[in-house]
């Protein structure tokens, strides 16, 4: 370790101290995420594993007023059975918040979960929860009554000698009309050559738009939520110098139920296939619908755990699927006296 390394932690903690100083108020969070997911995909011919572990986000945040907010943190991620450095698997959580007026702006390393977590699978995989839990660039977003709408850019890797230059970037939204809501998900994967590579290696651009229109029927029913939802859903994707612009699309519709501790949710799709790279897979297929049938046993205080078993079909061939997960959340906040 050189001397430059060791002071590091060192600047960051006097960084840290001068900061809290300053402080209106200064409080802490942490959460907690445990989770199996085990993945029968063998009869579609996709992908079949486990995915088994436990992460745990502990954060430290300060306010500089009632607008501008400072955290700093880590993440860390275990997998049941992995072997190899525990450094490897400790992500930093940094980032600067700003609140005021409906207008909330992140930048930094900061959580995907509940900034990026309503994204339609066709569009971003769920498998970005357990190995891409922070989003690394920017996200600005705006809520204002029945009005929403938000701006991300998340860079995957940077430029080096050997490592390709690629972000993800997106916007999303929602406009509500009574019980009746129009919503779009726009993303863009951007996959460009590394430092002094020649021109023959094509620079790829990839990702999908889903518009839907939606009703909410929450309190019509005995049910204590029922939202259906339809829409079209299309690809892009081009291999700059190979093939130009491919753009598949197709219809979706969603449907989602709950009572009590119950919950059914449907996603259904025909039309051509997506080639989206950090979409769902199975979205490769002309036709496919899933089930999720799922409970939720435990709901207390910041916990939640849920069960949930689904079933994909595609043509020819039905794939299961065993989720559990465990969420915690806890927080307090120091307030200074005024």
């Amino acid at each position: 370790m050189t001397a430059a390394s060791r002071r590091l932690p060192i600047l960051f903690a006097a960084l840290l101290v001068a900061v809290a100083t300053r402080a209106q108020d200064i409080g802490w969070k942490v959460s907690f995420h445990g989770f199996a997911d085990n993945r029968e995909y063998a009869h579609s011919g996709r992908y079949s594993q486990s995915i088994l572990g436990v992460r745990i986000a502990p954060e430290i945040f300060f306010s500089i007023d009632s607008s501008h907010f400072l955290h700093a943190g880590i993440n860390y991620m275990h997998e049941f059975g992995a072997r190899g450095s525990v450094s490897d698997r400790v992500l930093p959580t940094i980032y600067y918040n700003y609140k005021r007026q409906g207008h909330d702006f992140y930048i930094g390393m900061f959580p995907r979960e509940g900034l990026l977590s309503g994204y339609h699978r066709a569009i971003l995989n769920d498998t970005l929860h357990y190995y891409r839990p922070n989003i690394e660039g920017l996200l600005w977003r705006y809520n204002r009554g029945k009005f929403h709408q938000q701006l991300w850019i998340d860079w995957t890797s940077r430029q080096t000698a050997t490592d390709r230059e690629q972000f993800l970037a997106g916007m999303s939204g929602h406009v509500h009309m009574g019980r009746a809501y129009f919503s779009h998900q726009i993303t863009l994967w951007h996959n460009a050559r590394s430092k002094g590579v020649s021109g023959t290696d094509p620079i790829r651009d990839n990702g999908a738009a889903l518009v839907k229109f939606g009703i909410d029927l929450t309190g019509l029913s005995f049910l204590d939520s029922l939202d259906i939802s339809s829409g079209g859903l299309i690809a892009y994707d081009r291999l700059r110098g190979v093939y130009d612009w491919r753009t598949p699309k197709g219809f979706i519709a969603d449907l989602y139920a709950e009572y009590r501790k119950l919950f059914i949710a449907n996603s259904f799709y025909a039309g051509e296939s997506l080639p989206v790279v950090y979409g769902d897979r199975f979205y490769s297929a002309s036709r496919y619908d899933r089930i999720d049938l799922g409970w939720k046993p435990l709901q207390y205080k910041g916990l939640e755990g849920r069960f949930t078993l689904s079933f994909h079909f595609t043509p020819g061939a039905v794939d299961n699927q065993q989720q559990f997960t465990l969420r915690y959340r806890i927080s307090r906040l120091y307030a200074k006296p005024r």
